[in-house]
């Protein structure tokens, strides 16, 4: 398994990362499957085989139980896996048991810590921003638990280029551990990502870990135009934040003919396809991959150790392409000032 720098850190990661949203399937989260900690040992074993070694999670994931569940699958192999986790979502009926403050994220950690089975995170991150808090409380928070040894190193997720840009900028003002992670959404039918997060990244040495590859499971190759989606696709699940945002059917179809055809020509599956196309993509430095069940799990594990040409990448990009926001579409038409990210 290639291993990558996660930013401008010196602590390298896998290409590919196990999700964990599919263990425990309580609440909303039983659109993203039902793995129990005999079944998340088994994944973990073959993610272990394979140089697979880091496993992100969320307390809000099932209400803890993918924490819990994660904790009971590395038993007794801690130093072999790298664990992320993330806190920020609301977790209990509490004015404060949601968010970035002082209080919520030290109870968050400790509640982690606990879960997992472990007295340390080699990575944290917010999972979404936090406006109502100061962005100098909650970084010097952070700072405090990665001094005590609870936290190796902090990230952020979905977060926007000004939040991710206002916190790195006062890590550096006040010399606090800054943010060397962005686990965002990213995928070939949801390429937001490259208009003003990837030139941030890659200018502040912030890693891309990439999640939802698949476009929330529409391109697993199992939708088909003209046809019904699948009896266990996560896009019959009522929660609307299961299937993500609305993808346009004819745009869909575009990129899903183009993978057809580069599947065909490679002799790998369609989610293996966009997988690799993701993982080429500048600053990013690990996908996050799902799995239901091992035969998931081995076809995901697929999508390394080869490479998709230069042509092949041209036209998934080709098929891809959306129209920018602004000033990102204003920006493109003066490339020799804004040079496209490499």
């Amino acid at each position: 398994m290639e291993h990558r720098q996660l930013g401008a850190s010196g602590f390298k990661v896998p290409v590919l990362s196990l999700g964990t949203a599919t263990f425990g399937g309580e609440g909303a989260f039983k659109g993203f499957g039902e793995t129990d900690a005999i079944e998340a040992t088994r994944l973990v074993d073959l993610c272990l085989d394979a140089g697979l070694t880091m496993f992100d999670s969320a307390d809000a994931y099932s209400a803890g139980r993918a924490e819990e569940i994660l904790g009971q699958a590395i038993r007794g192999r801690r130093d072999r896996v790298i664990i992320s986790t993330k806190s920020a979502f609301r977790v209990g009926p509490g004015p404060n048991d949601v968010g970035s403050s002082r209080h919520h994220l030290i109870r968050a950690v400790e509640g982690s810590l606990k879960r997992l089975g472990t007295d340390y995170i080699d990575l944290y991150q917010l999972h979404a921003f936090d406006r109502t808090t100061p962005v100098e409380e909650t970084l010097g928070t952070l700072d405090d638990l990665v001094r005590a040894g609870k936290l190796r190193y902090i990230g952020c997720s979905n977060f926007s280029g000004w939040h991710l840009m206002k916190s790195l900028a006062v890590s550096q003002a006040y010399g606090l551990a800054r943010y060397v992670a962005h686990q965002a959404y990213y995928s070939l039918v949801g390429r937001d990502y490259e208009w003003e997060l990837m030139p941030l990244a890659l200018d502040q040495g912030v890693g891309c870990l990439a999640w939802s590859p698949l476009g929330f499971a529409r391109l697993t190759g199992k939708i088909r135009r003209g046809q019904p989606l699948p009896e266990t696709s996560r896009l019959r699940h009522e929660d609307a934040t299961v299937g993500g945002p609305v993808v346009a059917e004819d745009y869909l179809f575009r990129v899903l003919d183009a993978l057809d055809a580069v599947a065909g020509e490679t002799g790998k599956t369609v989610p293996q396809v966009a997988i690799n196309w993701v993982l080429r993509r500048p600053s990013v430095a690990s996908v996050i991959i799902g799995a239901r069940h091992e035969d998931q799990l081995r076809q995901n594990l697929g999508a390394v150790g080869w490479e998709l040409t230069p042509e092949q990448v041209a036209r998934l990009d080709a098929a891809s392409e959306t129209a920018a926001a602004y000033p990102t579409w204003h920006q493109r038409l003066y490339a020799e000032r804004n040079p496209p990210p490499v």
